[in-house]
């Protein structure tokens, strides 16, 4: 029954972290640790009330990024350059995952509120290298994060897709709500499933490479 709900499917987005590698590698750890750091440094406060703002600028505008650059006025390079700059070890080659991207018919993107080359580097640590005929970050929105749906007006309208026929794959229930809004089939990742069903959710899966295998 779930291979014909994407029959119609000839592009396929994928958000990067915590999709294209379980949550349970911990990578992005080291950026939030980076993060608190950076705003401890830009707005001058302990480490405490670092992780509150940046928790709180994620809860409110999207990224902490996004809660900088609007609150503080911080321009977005340095600081992007600053908290990707991390240890890649932790990750493996997915052989499995690859193939059943590479089997997908169509168009494979990435786009991720981080930075397109941290996720090519995160693609290349998993062994997705030249699996994926885009990729996105938050640069290409002009530094709009997902959720908010300029952000994937722009990213969409890059990549020419048509978003009725275009499947996405993400971890962050909420970055669904604007896909499926514009009509894109949605499919949360993630290892448990939400509390709570929500119409801008179509599937849920926690196994990513498993879900994938179903559809081709």
């Amino acid at each position: 029954m779930t291979k014909q709900h994407f029959d119609h499917i000839d592009t396929w987005v994928f958000d990067l972290d915590n999709t294209l590698y379980s949550p349970e590698i911990r990578l992005f750890d080291q950026i939030e640790k980076r993060m608190t750091q950076f705003v401890m440094d830009i707005v001058g406060v302990d480490r405490e009330e670092a992780n509150r703002l940046r928790t709180l600028y994620w809860r409110e505008h999207g990224t902490t990024l996004a809660g900088l650059m609007r609150v503080h006025g911080m321009a977005p390079d340095e600081y992007l350059v600053a908290v990707h700059d991390i240890d890649m070890a932790v990750l493996s080659p997915d052989t499995a995952l690859r193939a059943r991207i590479d089997a997908l018919p169509g168009r494979k993107i990435i786009y991720t509120n981080g930075t397109a080359p941290y996720a090519a580097r995160v693609a290349a640590a998993r062994g997705l290298e030249g699996a994926f005929d885009a990729i996105y970050g938050v640069e290409h929105a002009g530094y709009s994060p997902k959720p908010e749906a300029e952000a994937f007006r722009a990213v969409f309208e890059a990549d020419g897709l048509t978003p009725g026929r275009a499947a996405m794959f993400e971890d962050d229930p909420r970055n669904l709500a604007v896909p499926h809004a514009m009509g894109l089939r949605c499919v949360h990742v993630a290892p448990s499933p939400l509390e709570q069903a929500l119409p801008h959710v179509h599937y849920h899966t926690d196994d990513l490479s498993g879900f994938l295998m179903k559809l081709v």
